[in-house]
């Protein structure tokens, strides 16, 4: 053994193991979980604080290094971008592992870029803003020719035999776009064996003219085509509509059907301003005013309809800060633990590229100086998970919050990528990605005026065996994050 974490509250979410305990690492595996102490020349008193398996982030659009050092202090060691995904992966595989990342990373393939790229000619690139820069663009939610659509296939299919980890569909942003264009992307997951993570259309309910309500999509998409359908921030996509969504996801669930669900712990979303559910009538539907949209490069809460319409047309990619629920009104806040408690659930941040006030720094300058911005659900996602359901409303147990962040969103991948059986564990033989955390400290600091301050409470954070985070204090030229890779099934490459 290199090391021994010792005498902790060691948590396995798998096991149910809860107990004080010697964690022992060699390499980069853990090989030891003992009740008895181990000998190891090196040895870290880790009494009071909890040790548990590192947090797996399923949906992480800030896949810089900035993003991922907010999101190492909030516990993650695997921070992927699956809802929008990206294309060529092969590209954004390429730079992340040039570039060296602290966190483990892994891409989608991205079905939003692919029709960019086919119907209006959009370059592709493994920043989100290459998706950004035309989510408001209506000529890529357009309906797309035979041609055409093969064409789109045909690249979702090649970056699915590069390893992408599955399909993102935002089709939350075309939500006119042909039903059927949807289930025959479930229907290559389900052939490629890969799940699709979804960005859902607005409910019928919300909005009736949508071809299709938003939630019976996805599960109606799963019961055909036995895809694994991932339904992204149900608690956005839901807010006050939660229980209906519940009762559909209750009864989908208990027929067998493939769904899998996450939300993160905040009433406010982040996103392009040009997205098509933030046009001034669709705020509507969702009974939702333009003061209630934040811009996030200045602060600006936008007025009225005529200056979201400005805005919406002088930098349709902008990102914005969009207040969905009152986290201090009682009912809206219970529809948010609604949304995060539904069995089963992962917490998944949404993370969002920085936004910088002025020109951005070196990217591994640090501390961030003044002037990033950024929602701050991309820093303190997972310690206010810890912090408001377990230690202070007891909504759920620590080990419940703990396996909501790690074992669950390892599981939502494990059948399609084989690597995730190792993550989200903390025993012999799983991957040496450990966090260690003080219960009584761990809290979020970000907020919607300040979102880049970091969480308190990671005293060490371990990335296949090397320290992140040592002593409450990033390791700067720490880079041990290793690519996620997908590996189709052989049934699909034999097409």
């Amino acid at each position: 053994m290199d090391l021994v974490l010792s005498g902790g509250r060691v948590i396995d979410p798998e096991s149910g193991f809860d107990e004080v305990a010697d964690v022992g690492i060699a390499g980069d595996r853990v090989v030891s979980v003992s009740t008895a102490p181990l000998e190891c020349p090196t040895r870290i008193d880790v009494s009071g604080l909890v040790v548990c398996p590192g947090f797996v982030d399923l949906h992480s659009h800030g896949q810089a290094i900035p993003e991922q050092r907010l999101q190492a202090l909030d516990g993650v060691t695997t921070a992927l971008e699956l809802e929008a995904g990206t294309t060529p992966v092969r590209v954004a595989y390429a730079k992340a592992g040039a570039e060296g990342r602290p966190l483990n990373y892994g891409y989608a393939t991205s079905w939003a870029l692919a029709r960019m790229v086919e119907l209006i000619g959009a370059q592709p690139g493994p920043s989100l803003h290459a998706i950004l820069n035309h989510l408001g663009d209506p000529g890529w939610q357009a309906p797309a020719t035979t041609k055409q659509r093969v064409r789109i296939f045909q690249r979702l299919y090649d970056d699915l035999a590069d390893g992408a980890l599955g399909i993102g569909i935002l089709v939350g942003y075309a939500p006119h776009v042909d039903p059927n264009e949807f289930v025959a992307m479930a229907g290559l997951a389900a052939q490629a064996g890969v799940p699709t993570y979804t960005h859902a259309r607005p409910l019928i309910d919300v909005d009736p003219g949508v071809p299709v309500d938003g939630a019976t999509e996805i599960i109606r998409a799963a019961g055909e085509t036995g895809a694994h359908m991932h339904y992204c921030h149900v608690n956005s996509t839901s807010a006050r509509r939660i229980e209906k969504v519940r009762t559909l996801l209750d009864k989908a669930m208990a027929e067998g059907a493939p769904v899998t669900v996450e939300a993160y712990p905040y009433g406010a979303g982040s996103t392009a301003i040009g997205a098509a559910f933030l046009a001034p009538e669709a705020l509507k539907r969702s009974d939702l005013r333009p003061s209630d949209i934040v811009v996030v490069a200045t602060g600006e809460r936008i007025a009225d309809e005529k200056r979201l319409l400005e805005l919406r047309a002088a930098d349709p990619g902008a990102l914005v800060i969009v207040h969905f629920l009152d986290e201090d009104n009682p009912v809206d806040r219970d529809h948010l633990v609604r949304a995060l408690a539904y069995p089963g659930g992962a917490i998944a941040s949404d993370a969002v590229p920085l936004t910088w006030s002025g020109p951005p720094p070196p990217p591994t300058t640090w501390p961030l100086p003044p002037g990033a911005l950024v929602h701050p659900r991309s820093a303190g996602t997972f310690a206010k998970s810890l912090r408001t359901l377990w230690r202070e409303h007891g909504v759920l147990s620590l080990t419940e919050v703990i396996s909501r962040c790690s074992l669950i969103p390892a599981q939502v991948l494990e059948k399609a990528v084989p690597a995730m059986r190792r993550k989200g564990r903390l025993k012999a033989g799983s991957d040496a990605d450990v966090l260690v955390f003080d219960p009584d400290r761990i809290t979020d600091q970000a907020t919607y005026v300040d979102g880049v301050r970091p969480s308190i409470g990671v005293v060490h954070l371990l990335v296949n065996g090397s320290f992140v985070v040592r002593d409450s204090s990033l390791v700067l030229d720490s880079m041990p994050g290793r690519p996620i890779r997908g590996s189709m099934s052989l049934s699909a490459k034999a097409e």
